[in-house]
């Protein structure tokens, strides 16, 4: 065989040789991606497939959503009474009306504070140590902090236009505001890294220091010299006589935004339930990860030796000799 008819001989043998590589790569591919698709896939906290959420859950219930439509009736009804059929005061004029919605969430900052003492009084107690408790005390003291911050703007634009200025170091403005502070400084103290346990021991006992402000706020325009007039309803001792129509608003104000308040506990503290759901979770995966770091894969280890397959046959194909054997 001359050399010339070589290459004609040599051109089929590895154009073979080309379309079996080809195979062995398209069939490995093919096995890669049949073990990738049927591996579990590692989910983070905040996925849908492990988040409480994912699956459409939420924190209304028939109850809650029965209590906002009500609660949204009695706002309506506050704001009709409050802005249009309560008559203006003799003394204050229309300035009054800003007092229905400061004396409604003052009233409901100190339910909310007395409520997260009593929450984290039931934690620490062993009987009724349940993180529920820590969460209804947690949500309670951040509706306290909103509805008292309410309370410190509705009582500054009072007192700008009552007394010519929007803060005075008064007593009971100065202790409202430390209040207010106190339990920011509680919110923050939750917010510290930990279990959930260790969380809920140190918040429940700054909540039970926390909340013995109130009477030393409340009591404060008897203690001390100060321009804040006192209880004008609470108290028998007193010479002020209200229209029956503006002590009806106040009475429906505490009532209307009681009512909000409940609402926005019963949310709050699922949402925060949810959100212990999550950390735990996340707590979880980690652990699982951790353990498994060092152990084989089988699954990991499949599409290698698949992907391995065709390379192996390839080598063995390239020692193949090209030399045509009639030469």
């Amino acid at each position: 065989m001359s050399e010339r008819q070589r290459p004609g001989r040599e051109q089929p043998r590895q154009h073979e040789q080309h379309e079996q590589h080809e195979q062995h790569e398209q069939h490995g591919n093919e096995d890669s991606a049949h073990v990738a698709t049927t591996q579990t896939p590692l989910t983070g906290p905040g996925s849908a497939a492990t988040s409480p959420v994912g699956n459409g859950a939420g924190t209304g219930t028939r109850f809650t959503r029965i209590l906002g439509a009500l609660t949204l009736v009695a706002m309506g009804v506050l704001a009709l009474f409050a802005l249009v059929i309560s008559p203006p005061d003799v003394v204050q004029g229309e300035t009054v009306r800003i007092l229905y919605a400061h004396v409604g969430t003052v009233w409901v900052a100190y339910l909310a504070f007395v409520v997260t003492a009593v929450s984290s009084a039931a934690y620490l107690w062993k009987r009724t140590s349940s993180l529920t408790w820590d969460r209804i005390a947690g949500a309670s003291a951040e509706i306290g902090v909103l509805f008292m911050a309410i309370t410190l703007l509705t009582g500054s634009l009072w007192g700008r236009i009552t007394w010519g200025t929007f803060w005075v170091w008064d007593a009971r403005v100065t202790t409202t505001a430390f209040l207010f502070i106190t339990y920011i400084g509680y919110l923050a103290v939750r917010g510290l890294g930990g279990t959930h346990q260790q969380r809920a021991r140190r918040s429940a006992v700054v909540a039970l220091l926390a909340v013995l402000e109130i009477p030393l706020v409340h009591f404060s325009v008897r203690i001390w010299r100060s321009v804040h007039q006192d209880a004008s309803v609470a108290t028998g001792n007193t010479d002020v006589k209200l229209d029956d129509t503006m002590l009806f608003t106040l009475l429906l104000a505490t009532v209307a935004f009681s009512m909000l308040y409940v609402w926005y506990v019963l949310h709050r503290q699922r949402v925060l339930h949810l959100q212990d759901l999550l950390d735990d979770k996340g707590l979880d995966l980690a652990l699982a990860e951790r353990r498994s770091e060092g152990r084989p894969d089988a699954s990991a280890a499949a599409p290698t030796t698949a992907a391995s397959t065709p390379t192996a046959t390839v080598s063995a194909a390239s020692t193949v000799p090209t030399k045509d054997p009639v030469s």
